[in-house]
């Protein structure tokens, strides 16, 4: 209490005056209307500065939500326009039908949004860490893509993260098609540049033309038919000879890549178990 008394009888003329300059102030701003407006309108500027600066903050904070979200956009359209592109001739003119087709492909289709935690690009046999595991649902051999193209395949999973193999690794094997024409072939990475992979086992009459895009073929349950992979960049003739060879550009850039999407089939369990038994009985 002593000291409160002491810094006010020291600074008295101090705090005197600030309350005299306060007193002013308000009577200066409530009785003069122009004062009162250049008031307002300076509080108004400074606090829609400030509320500007909280909701960039905020929308920061939660980038990546709208990361996540457009990620599942651009799958959901990509397998529209699958659908759209497969089946226009069978239209005849009736809409019901496109959109009876985009929802049967759906309901055996879920997809689980993941981030990337670890990645590498310039390794021969290239993984990426995701961090969705088991109790996210996903599983070992299920298909990852992101907003601009296939990733890769689920290859281990824990409770929280996956392993996945990409498509810049040597063992990686995607069964692509030409699109429009039904011709397929194998995509691999030969582990030079992350930006493109080759296409083999395309055949000598098969007509098509730089730039042509390349796309799943649907031949495994891993991935549904007509995702995007890339374009074919250049052609060239195989080893031997009998086939085409062809450079695709990667849609998706493994050195940015951030979101990806595991597709979790309904009837990736039963159709994993069925293939495995036709496995072993072959080898019987």
């Amino acid at each position: 209490m002593h000291s409160l008394l002491d810094f006010i009888a020291r600074y008295y003329h101090w705090l005197l005056f600030l309350l005299l300059e306060g007193i002013s102030f308000v009577l200066l701003f409530q009785f003069n209307h122009y004062h009162n407006s250049v008031w307002f309108t300076t509080a108004n500027t400074v606090v829609g500065q400030i509320n500007a600066w909280e909701q960039e903050a905020i929308r920061f904070v939660h980038l990546h939500e709208a990361n996540r979200a457009l990620t599942e956009r651009n799958l959901l359209l990509e397998q529209q326009n699958a659908l759209l592109r497969e089946h226009i001739l069978e239209l005849n003119h009736d809409s019901t039908f496109v959109e009876q087709l985009q929802q049967d492909m759906m309901e055996n289709m879920t997809s689980i949004p993941g981030k990337v935690v670890t990645n590498s690009v310039l390794r021969r046999d290239n993984y990426i860490t995701i961090n969705v595991g088991e109790a996210d649902g996903v599983r070992p051999e299920m298909g990852v893509v992101s907003g601009t193209g296939i990733v890769g395949i689920v290859y281990m999973t824990s409770t929280h993260y996956s392993i996945v193999m990409p498509l810049l690794n040597s063992k990686s094997r995607i069964s692509c098609r030409l699109h429009g024409t039904g011709y397929f072939g194998y995509l691999k990475w030969e582990g030079d540049d992350p930006l493109y992979a080759v296409l083999d086992d395309i055949p000598r009459h098969a007509r098509f033309n730089v730039g042509d895009m390349v796309e799943t073929s649907g031949f495994s349950s891993v991935f549904p038919a007509g995702m995007f992979v890339g374009k074919v960049s250049a052609i060239e003739n195989s080893d031997d000879g009998l086939s085409y060879k062809l450079i695709v550009h990667l849609g998706t850039d493994f050195g940015r890549l951030q979101d990806i999407t595991v597709l979790a089939e309904t009837f990736h369990d039963e159709l994993h178990s069925l293939e495995q038994r036709a496995d072993s009985l072959a080898q019987q």
